[in-house]
């Protein structure tokens, strides 16, 4: 799905509609800051409030989720369903992708500094405890590269310039500066380097 077309489409019928931004949200009971964020590609509605949405834009959940007007002859209603079922599918993948990453580095930092903690009281001072300090951090870096690894291997991110999906290299996402699973890479298609938000497909 390209975000950024879904966006602008939204923002088409909205205006078509002879709504603003908080009158939409209004309708919907979330903030305009949500909907701004859809219509900049930003994010995705949420699929609880998705055919509400396509209701009040006057749109199927097909056109919201193509960005644009599909005229069928014949518009199938469990098609429109099946989209819906899907598109909850990916936000549930989505959201079990990230927790377990999350999990993996919590676990991860609780190992290490319990273990050099013991290994300050227990291991006396000298080479034995540098030795023991430096094999944690390289233990701890393990689950650190399994889960950029987990990170990498699913979706792609987003150029914040053009909405070119991005799919780095391992090393290129290793590499990048990053907040959160923002990453800094630079987009084949325009050139430039921008902080690319994961997404998952």
């Amino acid at each position: 799905m390209n975000q950024v077309k879904i966006g602008r489409f939204i923002a088409e019928c909205r205006k078509k509609e002879n709504l603003t931004q908080m009158q939409l949200a209004e309708k919907l009971n979330i903030t305009d800051r949500a909907v701004s964020k859809w219509e900049t590609g930003k994010a995705m509605p949420d699929t609880a409030i998705m055919l509400e949405l396509c209701e009040i834009l006057g749109i199927s959940v097909n056109d919201l989720l193509c960005g644009e007007k599909i005229e069928m002859e014949h518009k199938n209603p469990k098609n429109e369903q099946l989209l819906l079922e899907l598109s909850k599918e990916l936000e549930n993948r989505k959201q079990t992708i990230w927790t377990a990453m999350w999990v993996i580095m919590a676990v991860s930092m609780i190992a290490l500094f319990g273990g050099i903690f013991l290994v300050a009281f227990l291991v006396p001072e000298g080479v034995w405890q540098i030795v023991g300090v430096f094999g944690l951090c390289v233990i701890f870096l393990i689950p650190c590269f399994y889960a950029l690894k987990l990170e990498v291997s699913v979706g792609a991110y987003k150029c914040k310039k053009c909405g070119q999906e991005i799919v780095p290299t391992y090393s290129e996402a290793l590499w990048a500066m990053h907040r959160g699973f923002t990453r800094h890479l630079r987009c084949p298609h325009c050139g430039k380097r921008t902080w690319c938000k994961k997404v998952l497909k």
